[in-house]
């Protein structure tokens, strides 16, 4: 029979908090700049030049069609290679982290905004509104409406991707978890602990994520 030994762990539990600290970083500094990305990239989809559509549409087929473990490990170990300049993990990870978030966001807010209506847009115009400020004026309020239960789900997911950062040795949850396995040969002890902070991180955005969602319903 296994004998349990959660003390030892407990020990080393100012390097799990550490973790979750940095996990939360990277959680809201990719969602910022992904926000960033997928605004620029969801604007120029719906773009009448089409050089720029397809630029857009490429960037996010790459980065949806792709892991992002690939990605990580692509941008940390490859692309130095290329632009020979060496990467920091963490740059090398936030970079991937938001582009990769970027890619969704993008298409839920080209989905939001699609969904409102076209005579929206035509009836700004026709008193006298020019194509932005029917757009930031008319459109967007009404379309983030529509976006913010998927973006909510899809930010939660992203705190789970920030994962993956073990592999190029960023101080993460998962990666203090590692360290902490390999100093007290506990892995059942040290990964059930990091299991549940993940939970206890996760569970109330996902509380909030269905709430939200449920609002939005009741309202339309």
């Amino acid at each position: 029979m296994y004998n349990w030994d959660f003390y030892t762990v407990a020990m080393s539990f100012d390097l799990f908090l550490e973790g979750m600290k940095v996990t939360a970083l990277f959680t809201v500094g990719s969602i910022l700049l992904g926000l960033v990305v997928g605004l620029l990239t969801a604007f120029a989809r719906l773009s009448r030049f089409w050089p720029l559509r397809l630029i857009a549409r490429a960037y996010q087929e790459v980065f949806r069609c792709t892991p992002l473990l690939v990605q990580i490990l692509w941008a940390y170990y490859a692309l130095p290679l290329l632009i020979g300049v060496t990467i920091p993990n963490y740059m090398a990870g936030l970079l991937m982290l938001s582009l990769y978030v970027g890619a969704f966001y993008a298409e839920i807010i080209r989905g939001g905004i699609n969904a409102i209506d076209k005579g929206q847009r035509e009836a700004a115009l026709a008193v006298g509104m020019s194509g932005p400020e029917a757009m930031f004026h008319i459109i967007m309020p009404q379309a983030v409406k529509k976006m913010l239960p998927a973006f909510i789900n899809q930010s939660v997911i992203q705190l789970k991707n920030t994962s993956l950062l073990y592999v190029v040795s960023v101080a993460d949850l998962t990666y203090m978890t590692y360290i902490v396995n390999s100093e007290t040969y506990r892995p059942l002890e040290s990964y059930t602990i990091a299991a549940l902070l993940y939970f206890v991180m996760l569970f109330p955005l996902t509380q909030f994520a269905d709430s939200f969602e449920r609002r939005m319903r009741r309202s339309d």
